[in-house]
């Protein structure tokens, strides 16, 4: 039944002459790009197939159904640039279309055409700037490897923390949807080619203060295989996530504001270094004087490390209520007349 109204919600929007794009960035997609496409509703205004030069017949494939369905918009890869490459080529063309709305999907099969709806109506009804899908809320996870189940739980977590959307899960699920008018403010320099793409996304939609949401979608694993391995996202993921991390914190809180969390961040810093830095030194000292340290110099150690733990807790516990909760109010709108609309649309 909710889906039923979210349909006729997304109709009555298309009558107001909504532009909803679909971007499927495609390599060596033969076996499952057609049902891809001919999965894809007809509310859909427009479905741009991103080939990043697949080595099969992927780009055969996709020239043969845009010829029989004219939604469809194709862009040609000359070298091959990863998924999140081929989605910033999808986000550009997309923009330039006047889309209002665009949706990512992927061109293994794995995203139900039919949770469309469910991903699309938060952003029509300004209740979020960005949408994903969530395959925990909803799903048989025994269907799911163990080592992949912990593997993103662990990785969930660690995302939680480097982008600062603490209610989010799954942050690797593919399955998005975004506004259209952000993609200009976005800083296409910062976002990830490769299997980070959807990651470093929401790192970059964070310093925009976009709203983002989760989409109950259940998983749909058929006979297709993963490109992103275990093992590579442990070596690839962590190292990225902490420059990510690093580079909110220090934008958030003494770039651009300097709050209690701020000074929560700094004193807790000073005293765990110092605590650590004095601790260390002086059980060196011990160790060649083969003197046992006193009970003070313990203490004038500990406590620091003890206080200063207090203070980065404290810190994060503040920052977990800065989740943004209001929606992006873009100039995007107000500049597509003038010279500037055309600088955005270019840096795309």
């Amino acid at each position: 039944m909710g889906r039923v109204i979210s349909q006729n919600n997304i109709i009555m929007q298309l009558e107001k002459s909504l532009i909803i794009s679909v971007v499927i960035p495609a390599y060596c997609a033969e076996k499952h790009l057609e049902l891809v496409v001919k999965g894809i509703p007809e509310f859909i205004t427009y479905i741009i197939i991103v080939d990043d030069c697949s080595t099969d017949s992927t780009l055969q494939i996709a020239k043969r159904l845009a010829i029989k369905n004219t939604r469809i918009k194709l862009i040609k890869h000359e070298m091959n640039q990863g998924v999140g490459g081929a989605m910033l080529s999808g986000y550009g063309l997309a923009y330039k279309l006047n889309s209002g709305i665009v949706v990512k999907i992927d061109s293994d099969n794995q995203m139900d055409p039919d949770f469309l709806p469910d991903l699309i109506d938060p952003i029509i009804n300004a209740e979020a700037d960005y949408t994903k899908g969530n395959r925990f809320l909803m799903s048989n996870l025994s269907t799911m490897r163990a080592l992949r189940r912990f593997g993103n739980l662990g990785l969930s977590f660690m995302t939680k923390v480097a982008s600062g959307y603490w209610d989010i899960f799954d942050p690797t699920n593919g399955y998005t949807a975004l506004r259209g008018r952000i993609i200009p403010l976005i800083n296409k320099s910062k976002i990830d080619k490769k299997y980070f793409f959807e990651s470093s996304m929401l790192m970059q939609l964070y310093l925009l203060r976009a709203v983002v949401k989760d989409i109950p979608i259940p998983l749909r694993y058929g006979d297709e295989t993963s490109h992103l391995s275990e093992w590579y996202s442990l070596l690839y993921f962590p190292p990225r996530l902490f420059g990510g991390l690093v580079q909110r914190i220090w934008r958030q809180y003494f770039l651009l504001d300097f709050n209690l969390v701020s000074l929560y961040i700094f004193s807790g810093l000073i005293m765990v270094g110092f605590g650590t830095i004095f601790g260390l030194y002086h059980w060196w000292q011990s160790a060649q004087l083969q003197i046992v340290a006193s009970t003070g110099t313990v203490m004038l150690s500990v406590l620091p490390i003890i206080l200063g733990v207090q203070l980065l807790l404290q810190a994060v516990a503040l920052d977990v209520q800065m989740v943004p909760h209001r929606v992006i109010q873009t100039f995007v709108k107000a500049t597509r007349s003038t010279g500037k609309h055309h600088q955005q649309v270019n840096r795309w």
